[in-house]
């Protein structure tokens, strides 16, 4: 809910609220301005003493009026035409001009009404109440990303453009929110929707009927700081009826022109201060500093605007459009959506288009919004789950299985997963494994067995299809065309080769950096903004289906590298492989973003072998900070299998590289690389308590031997590899 409300206000206002920012952002400073350029009165300065010192000089003194910013400005009239100035309260004489600033006033109309009177001060209004729906679902969301509100200022995961629209709103969101609330409360005040402001006091009914008091001897005057006074209006000339009005903060007297006597007072309400202290707030006027910071933050407000346009387009990239899709509550079929990099958004989209021919109402939506309350007309539930790394939920699930164990009782509806990933590896089906099992637990009925889709095969799901339709008693067909991301052609400009003496082939490929047009320069789209440790998919030919490699490079580098070992039998591996100089792939990229180094100095413990070494040499590389980097390098044979050794050498002359232990596992003395953890326990374990970062990446057999390792080692200090990934300081990059 909270991101339905926070994506289509912030899309259809977005022009309104940018220019309802920009404007009140620049109107903060005059405050300011008018603080600083104007003259102050001095300490101690009395009402009557300045009410003095400039009817010295302007006998035909009418009104004089002192602004929040304490600038003070007399109206008079000379000989029948009117007059006014800025006042020096020092000596009363008449300093600038106190014509209004031109430019003021043409952004105040534009902040108020957009120059249409009052149908632009409705449209304006709807803009900031735009602007605090954006910020109060935008607070919630925030909350929920970083895992709670305790958590506000945690470190964030993602990509860049995420991170940077989350990090401008957590500065922002208190200005905004104060922002929007007090516009809505000044518009309503315009037009008369809050109840009437305290009244004037009463006008006396009986005066002196003199003339010509001495300011300087009436009390009232003399007791009012010139910091308290907000006006003083004359009597008019030759009606001695007439009387002189104080305005104070505290409230509005009368004075008799003739004696000087309090003729009449009436204090402010509680009320009035609640609408002075909301135009304060609002203006910056009387709160110069205040209003320069709610400037700013108004000036955050583009900024949040076009990142969240840009996350919008990203996320509609990694969505196809689904034409159709019925609304949960009268649905018959619930598929939801657990995906990463939005490939099994697109397999969601075939099965949702075979359904609606066969006559079902169907509704897509990921799995993260799962709510069984909303499915009123269900007959069934159907999760397509992706795995994120080693087990973990993808985007689009975030929340599910929290959602599905606080849900109460198993509703009546038959439900079916399946798992999308890799054979190969076992874990890539752990999310669907592990959703299948919550809603067996819950006791939610099996519309079907839990089943597999595997490398993204159109075949699987193909297969898959006819057993739902049997299910179900129709027949269902599912023809599914893979949607791949933009791809470029990368080329090849160089290569270095290891391994062939021991028949394992292995290639360092290095690419040049493909053209990149402006829009993915200015978003970081694509190869415009990869960092080491991401991923490439290269669509080997003969194949629709990518295989991904971790990178070695970071854009900065201007290269595009990878490490490939030739596998048997392996489509890809084997044209990786055999290109030469020249020759060209077709690849795109894939953010990565849970396999990076962090922030700050702590120190690194990479653990790699083989081709895992890949990332870690990237991120030694890139280590131009010279931050502790501790690297544990397992190879097969020493003599064949040293990738970057040369590299490895200057990094550690260069201070990238803080130590290197190497572990041969063909050798005379075979030692993997869990070995060579366990031989320098000590050393490793006092890093992990001065807080460092490991970082593990390689075949899955070796990760779960680093594990086992890790832990026997920590068990004194009651560290475990789980407790630090909970913690956010152990990573795997596991294949």
């Amino acid at each position: 809910m909270f991101r339905v409300l926070h994506r289509w206000p912030g899309l259809l206002a977005l022009a309104l609220v940018t220019v309802l920012a920009l404007s009140g952002a620049a109107l903060s400073v005059f405050p300011a301005v008018e603080r600083l350029a104007g003259p102050q009165a001095e300490a101690g300065l009395t009402a009557a003493t300045l009410a003095d010192r400039i009817l010295a000089l302007y006998p035909g003194l009418e009104q004089i009026r002192r602004a929040p910013s304490g600038q003070i400005t007399a109206y008079w009239f000379d000989q029948g035409a009117p007059g006014a100035a800025v006042i020096d309260p020092a000596t009363g004489q008449g300093v600038a001009s106190a014509d209004p600033n031109l430019v003021e006033r043409w952004l105040t109309n534009l902040h108020r009404s957009l120059f249409l009177g009052d149908g632009g001060r409705i449209a304006m209004a709807a803009g900031a109440a735009a602007m605090l729906v954006l910020s109060l679902s935008g607070a919630a969301l925030v909350a929920r990303r970083a895992g709670g509100w305790r958590h506000w200022f945690a470190p964030l995961r993602g990509p860049l453009v995420s991170r940077l629209h989350v990090e401008i709103a957590r500065i922002a969101v208190i200005g905004l929110v104060l922002s929007s609330t007090t516009a809505l409360w000044m518009t309503a005040s315009t037009f008369e929707l809050l109840p009437e402001l305290g009244a004037m006091p009463a006008f006396p009914a009986k005066v002196s009927g003199k003339t010509g008091v001495a300011l300087g001897q009436v009390p009232t005057l003399l007791q009012t700081p010139v910091a308290e006074l907000r006006g003083l209006s004359f009597p008019y000339p030759g009606d001695a009826t007439d009387v002189f009005t104080l305005r104070t903060d505290r409230g509005t007297g009368y004075l008799d022109q003739g004696t000087g006597v309090l003729l009449g007072w009436a204090d402010l309400t509680g009320w009035e201060r609640v609408s002075e202290t909301i135009y304060m707030l609002h203006t910056g006027q009387g709160a110069a500093t205040l209003g320069l910071v709610l400037g700013f933050m108004a000036l955050c407000v583009p900024a949040l605007g076009a990142t969240g346009v840009l996350i919008w387009l990203a996320g509609r990239r990694g969505r196809p459009r689904i034409r159709g899709n019925h609304p949960a509550g009268r649905a018959e079929t619930i598929l939801l959506v657990g995906s990463e990099g939005g490939s099994t958004w697109g397999f969601a989209a075939t099965l949702h288009a075979a359904l609606s021919r066969a006559g079902q109402g169907v509704h897509v939506g990921p799995m993260s919004a799962f709510a069984p309350d909303r499915y009123a007309r269900a007959e069934r539930i159907i999760l397509l789950a992706a795995t994120y790394g080693n087990g973990a939920a993808p985007a689009s699930a975030k929340g599910f299985l929290d959602r599905l164990n606080a849900a109460g009782r198993a509703a009546d509806i038959p439900l079916a997963v399946l798992g999308f990933g890799d054979r190969s590896f076992p874990a890539y089906y752990a999310f669907a494994k592990a959703a299948a099992r919550a809603a067996g637990a819950k006791g939610w009925p099996e519309l079907l067995p839990l089943d597999t889709v595997d490398r993204q095969s159109p075949q699987d799901f193909a297969r898959w299809g006819r057993t739902l339709g049997q299910a179900l008693g129709i027949p269902l067909e599912l023809s599914h065309q893979p949607v791949l991301p933009v791809t470029e052609s990368l080329t090849l400009v160089s290569r270095r080769d290891h391994g062939a003496e021991v028949q394992a082939p292995t290639a360092i490929l290095r690419f040049a950096l493909p053209h990149v047009p402006l829009w993915q320069r200015l978003t970081r789209a694509g190869f415009a903004g990869f960092a080491v440790g991401d991923l490439i998919g290269v669509l080997p030919e003969g194949s629709a289906v990518p295989r991904f490699y971790s990178l070695a490079s970071a854009r900065r580098d201007g290269f595009i590298e990878i490490v490939v070992k030739k596998h048997p039998g392996g489509l890809c591996s084997q044209q990786l492989t055999s290109l030469a100089p020249g020759d060209t792939v077709t690849a795109f990229v894939r953010r990565n973003p849970g396999f990076r180094p962090g922030r700050g100095r702590a120190p690194l413990i990479l653990i790699g072998a083989g081709t895992g070494i890949g990332p870690l040499a990237g991120f030694v590389r890139g280590n131009t900070r010279q931050r502790p980097v501790h690297l544990f390098f397992g190879m097969r044979h020493g003599g064949s299998d040293f990738f970057y050794g040369e590299e490895m050498v200057d990094w550690q002359a260069e201070g990238r590289l803080t130590r290197l232990v190497t572990a041969v596992s063909r050798g005379a003395r075979p030692l993997y690389v869990q070995d060579a953890l366990r031989g320098d326990a000590a050393q490793v374990t006092q890093l992990i308590r001065d807080g460092a970062r490991v970082m593990v990446c390689g075949g899955r057999d070796m990760a779960a031997g680093v594990a086992d390792a890790l832990a026997e080692i920590l068990a004194p200090t009651g560290l475990t590899p789980a407790v630090l990934k909970v913690e956010g300081r152990y990573v795997e990059d596991v294949y």
